[in-house]
């Protein structure tokens, strides 16, 4: 394994995912991304980031501050990674600002115009002077900073305008107040008329400072100066321990505790007065390591996503409708066409709406007599979950396993777990200490074979339409035995469980894992075909990275797909050692996971909900399936194949965090998204009768 055993370094998550999110500023400063899109990816890079300080960078920071005697490595290592983020957001945000002065600069170019409150003319101030008395008027309520002692009860998703207002007379004297941007109620973005046809937008930060008179009216003051600050609160929820709550009481109580975490994170204007920033910081409670971060006029940057798009469809993606599978749409029974075949759907590209009419039939079909289904994220208006209703409604024993604390949504699902159980549906909260991860449904029949669904990704309407996952749709009998034993597991998981065909963690799924690894080395050292080629979101895990690199460094060729985290350090490894990591953005979240091995020539194909991380495998309930059906495997080479063939949207993911462009011997003409929907619209002309566009390979 190289000169005296040693291994290359193992990157820390944090630091990977950094580089993770750099990838998708990079995209938004990609001139061949439409002007809109590069818009969006710039509110994503923001979203991201956002979500990181109020977790990740929360955790490390409760590690540094913990006060444990046995605590002390880990302290230190904390302090270590904290700084090393600090760093490289203090280098990125500079490239950040600079992307959207960019983007913005070409919107003009393009008869899109962002303007300020100084850049108005008259016309467009009697539109905003309208607009505030219409639509803002009482939306927006001044709390002077005298009146509180901290900022304990705001809100860290909203944006704040800390105000300095003047009295006249000899001397102006000032007073301070701050409130919060009506955001969630009229939206980020006001358009303003067109003018000679070309569109004007203005920040809803700048219609109210153009309304500043109008908010203290009556109050006597005549000078205004106002200036946006955002904070970020440590989003990890204190579970109370207490064994007489239940875990729906706990949850809840959970999610009140987040609205008063602390504060780790604090973004102003950078052109805030001294006296006025004094005010604001001495509302927070801040702490040594946490991030004090001058910003630009606008703090929020996520709202790019919702960015107007003025009828410009020229600036977007070309469109790429959901395809409807001729193969499921029949007009046949979807439960007897899987009866027939092992099916599947690769969502976005695929229409989710055949899964919901799979779950609408079970609801609804006499041979069914229960359904079982992990559900970890659910739609706002969730047909998965109307069904399931009318399942229970029609006499179907029908058992929901609801993980309640799928972060974020918790609150949602915690409302859906209610409704279900008014319904009469059997509720389970999973196992404790045990997120249930997995996306499984079991389709109990009274007669002849049952019917199980194993999926990459949530059960979830939104999901479907922008991130990339596979559901396997099965009757074979080796499967489904073993899916239902997943909600035996999850029922009673002090009972000893054996999975027969599914890889099932906390269980076996890491040692199975390694045994197939063990296995390649085997064949490779035999002269045998060997070779490992996977897609999955996450590599972090201490004993699958060290496992990666022995197979590597003992000649076995690896080539992997990795989109998030990724602790594996490729730079500098021996020529002869082939460790390859692409990681992709494009306008679809790539999510799916697909593990394959060359198995001496008897080719094995896997597909799952579980990353290689320490949650996953350890910490989870998640489930992978074996592929057996000749099609279906084909398709899931496929859909890997093309990820390792992309250098469009591909970027090296090397642990040097450069993310370069690279290159392999055969690529895609377009990107591997792209790719793959042509290839999906292919198929179905050629099964309507239409030869289609064969795709250049």
């Amino acid at each position: 394994m190289g000169k005296n055993n040693l291994l290359p370094p193992y990157l820390e998550r944090d630091i990977s995912w950094m580089y993770f999110n750099r990838r998708i500023l990079q995209e938004a400063c990609k001139d061949t991304v439409p002007l809109l899109e590069r818009m969006s990816f710039l509110g994503i890079y923001s979203n991201n980031l956002d979500e990181f300080f109020r977790v990740r960078v929360a955790s490390l920071n409760r590690i540094i501050e913990w006060d444990g005697k046995s605590a002390v490595k880990e302290a230190k290592n904390a302090e270590k990674i904290v700084k090393q983020i600090s760093k490289l957001n203090s280098c990125y945000i500079n490239d950040y600002e600079e992307a959207v002065e960019a983007v913005y600069k070409a919107l003009a170019q393009n008869g899109i115009h962002l303007i300020s409150d100084t850049e108005a003319d008259s016309d467009q101030l009697s539109f905003i002077r309208s607009y505030y008395r219409n639509n803002l008027d009482g939306l927006i309520v001044p709390v002077w900073f005298s009146a509180v002692k901290r900022l304990d009860y705001e809100s860290d998703e909203n944006i704040y305008f800390a105000v300095k207002a003047g009295r006249p007379g000899q001397k102006i004297r000032f007073d301070y107040a701050y409130f919060a941007l009506p955001v969630k109620n009229r939206g980020r973005f006001v358009r303003l008329p067109d003018k000679d046809g070309e569109s004007y937008i203005m920040y809803i930060d700048d219609i109210v400072r153009c309304s500043l008179d109008e908010i203290f009216i009556g109050a006597g003051y005549t000078h205004f100066e106002a200036y946006a600050f955002k904070f970020t609160r440590d989003a990890e929820m204190e579970i109370d321990n207490d064994r007489r709550s239940g875990i729906l009481q706990k949850i809840s109580k959970g999610i009140k505790s987040r609205k008063k975490g602390e504060p780790l994170r604090f973004i102003y204007d950078e052109k805030m007065p001294a006296d006025l920033l004094k005010r604001v910081l001495g509302k927070l409670d801040l702490e040594n390591n946490d991030s004090i971060l001058k910003g630009g006029r606008y703090q929020n940057h996520k709202d790019l996503m919702q960015f107007p798009d003025c009828g410009r469809k020229d600036l977007k993606f070309n469109p790429m409708p959901q395809i409807t599978r001729s193969s499921l749409d029949t007009g046949r029974s979807i439960l007897d066409l899987i009866l027939e075949s092992d099916r599947f759907l690769h969502v976005p590209y695929h229409s989710f709406s055949h899964f919901l009419r799979l779950l609408h039939e079970a609801a609804t079909d006499h041979r069914v007599r229960s359904i079982k289904i992990s559900l970890y994220r659910l739609a706002k208006d969730s047909r998965v979950v109307k069904s399931l209703i009318a399942a229970a409604r029609n006499g179907k024993k029908v058992t929901v396993v609801i993980e309640l604390l799928a972060r974020f949504d918790e609150e949602s699902n915690i409302q859906w777990s209610q409704k279900l159980q008014e319904a009469g549906v059997k509720v389970m909260y999973g196992v404790e200490g045990l997120k249930v991860h997995s996306k499984v449904v079991f389709i109990g029949m009274k007669q002849g074979s049952d019917i199980a669904c194993i999926s990459t990704g949530n059960f979830h309407e939104g999901n479907a339409r922008t991130y990339t996952d596979c559901i396997l749709m099965t009757a074979a009998k080796r499967i489904t035995e073993d899916v239902d034993r997943v909600f035996e597991f999850i029922e009673k998981p002090y009972i000893p469980v054996t999975f027969r065909e599914l890889l099932v963690s906390p269980n076996e799924m890491k040692k199975r894992f390694i045994s197939l690894i063990n296995a390649e080395i085997r064949n490779h050292l035999a002269g045998k075909p060997a070779y490992i080629r996977m897609k999955v979101n996450h590599i972090t895990d201490p004993v699958m990275v060290k496992k990666i690199y022995e197979a590597a460094y003992k000649g076995v060729p690896i080539d992997l797909i990795v989109r998030g985290n990724c602790s594996l350090v490729t730079a500098g490894l021996p020529e002869n050692c082939h460790l390859k990591i692409n990681g992709i953005i494009d306008r679809y979240l790539e999510h799916s996971r697909i593990f394959i091995f060359a198995a001496g020539g008897q080719e094995k194909v896997f597909i799952g909900s579980a990353d290689w991380m320490p949650r996953n495998l350890d910490n989870r309930i998640e489930v992978v399936t074996p592929v057996y059906d000749p099609l279906v495997k084909k398709e899931m080479k496929l859909i890997v194949d093309y990820g390792l063939r992309d250098t469009s949207q591909g970027r090296v993911v090397d642990g040097s965090g450069r993310n370069t462009p690279w290159s392999c011997d055969s690529p895609l003409q377009t990107g591997s998204q792209e790719a793959l929907y042509r290839h999906y619209s292919d198929i179905e002309a050629e099964e309507a009768g239409d030869t289609g566009n064969a795709i250049n390979q």
